[in-house]
């Protein structure tokens, strides 16, 4: 649609000016603002096999380039400690931190000594999903979110993942026996492959619900220019005409009807109803939604915290070095102008589902419609307005899929980030990343 190419151009426009990293010479992120609540995410950027479609920070699993790599992070939290934070929320990303299973769980033991932990989140891979791993994760973390991507065994062979993750129908049967250790057990997936059906799409719902996972995530195959070549290498072009129908689908197979079976947590997280993730305050992927300012751990980190966006060294050598002498591993930076900051705030909340009118005049000193006036005009034509009034902006069905359009081009934008991070490798790490024969260590 007319509103879906002319947001993404504008978006990909935006993106480009304000996330240009530059160079610093910090050593630590600031300290923290007196009363602001903060959350840590924490990177494991090691992996079992490199997907074609990932431009996270990840490497070739070894443990002795982890096993170091871990107790660094335990240092670096320390740090923060010191600097005066504290956090109610830890979330731990990758890659895959539950590579080292005794490495995570001790690092999940440090943090909540050192802070307020009340809930934990962390990714894992299917392959994880198995008792020894449940038993220790059980009481450490509250939702586990596992890689699913899609349960059709034929893409999953696309993405070189069947043969290490198990067919589509033992990933169903893992997380039915997993879900139970947890409060919220989310199924990652994408859709929009270049070789997935609307038959296939309807089939990996249909396996979502199955599963009893108590939260899924739909992400929109994003073909950001680290992955373009390794993604039409393996499963195709990416054709986002497709996309809209794909995310009416599963809008009403998962929250339509009369008798819905999930509701959503954000424009492409779903939480099934009559359970504990569907509560209005469960953690999602996107924790900026809930805590919109964050200090980052681990190589590939980034840090938002007021007006400046920090970026973490991708190197796992360079970030033990720093971390080991004392300071953190800070290679650059970009700072958001005001203006940058407002059309932060206005997409990451509304993505949520609600913009809070009154907290964007307190934070801001203008009203969102004076701030964002083009932006604010383009929304209302789109019809994506449920609510509009003095305290709030919620969502329509075409305004979801908009903040979905609106996200998916922002990552795309972090993730060239990213491949300004990744472009400072040394010659060693980038032929870990870019060699041939490597997918698997």
């Amino acid at each position: 649609m007319l509103s879906e190419r002319l947001l993404t151009k504008v978006v990909r426009q935006c993106t480009n000016q304000y996330l240009k990293l530059r160079p610093t010479d910090e050593t630590h992120v600031p300290a923290p603002e007196p009363g602001k609540r903060y959350m840590l995410y924490a990177h494991v950027p090691f992996c079992e096999r490199l997907c074609p479609y990932c431009s996270f920070n990840r490497f070739p699993y070894a443990e002795d380039r982890a096993r170091p790599y871990f107790q660094n992070m335990r240092k670096e939290m320390r740090m923060l400690k010191d600097l005066g934070y504290d956090f109610e929320s830890l979330y731990v990303g990758g890659g895959t931190p539950t590579i080292m299973i005794d490495e995570l769980c001790e690092t999940i033991d440090l943090a909540r000594d050192l802070f307020s932990i009340k809930e934990v989140s962390s990714e894992t891979n299917p392959n994880h999903l198995i008792p020894s791993y449940l038993d220790k994760l059980k009481g450490r973390v509250q939702r586990l979110s596992v890689g699913v991507q899609s349960f059709d065994d034929g893409l999953l062979k696309q993405m070189d993942r069947y043969d290490k993750y198990g067919s589509g129908d033992e990933i169903v049967a893992r997380i039915q026996e997993a879900s139970p250790y947890f409060v919220s057990m989310n199924a990652d997936m994408i859709f929009n492959f270049p070789a997935q059906t609307e038959d296939i799409l309807i089939n990996d719902i249909e396996r979502v619900i199955e599963s009893g996972a108590s939260q899924t995530t739909f992400y929109p195959l994003m073909a950001s220019p680290s992955v373009e070549r390794s993604l039409a290498r393996t499963v195709g072009k990416v054709d986002y005409q497709r996309e809209q129908l794909f995310y009416q689908i599963i809008d009403e197979l998962l929250c339509g009807g009369d008798k819905p079976l999930f509701t959503h947590g954000s424009a492409w997280t779903f939480n099934r109803l009559d359970t504990a993730a569907a509560a209005e305050d469960a953690m999602i992927d996107e924790y900026v939604v809930d805590y919109e300012e964050y200090p980052a751990i681990g190589s590939g980190g980034i840090t938002y915290l007021g007006a400046n966006l920090y970026v973490n060294t991708f190197s796992v050598r360079d970030y033990n070095a720093a971390i080991e002498a004392g300071r953190m591993s800070i290679m650059g930076k970009t700072t958001f102008s005001k203006r940058d900051r407002m059309r932060y705030r206005f997409m990451m909340q509304l993505f949520g589902g609600r913009l809070d009118k009154r907290a964007f005049f307190r934070d801001f000193e203008c009203t969102v419609e004076a701030g964002l006036p083009v932006e604010m005009a383009f929304m209302k034509l789109s019809g994506a307005f449920d609510h509009d009034n003095d305290d709030e902006l919620t969502l329509t069905a075409k305004g979801r899929y908009l903040l979905v359009v609106m996200m998916r081009q922002f990552f795309i934008g972090v993730n060239n980030l990213r491949d300004q991070a990744r472009a400072a490798l040394p010659g060693e790490e980038k032929e870990l990343l870019f060699g041939e024969g490597i997918a698997c260590k």
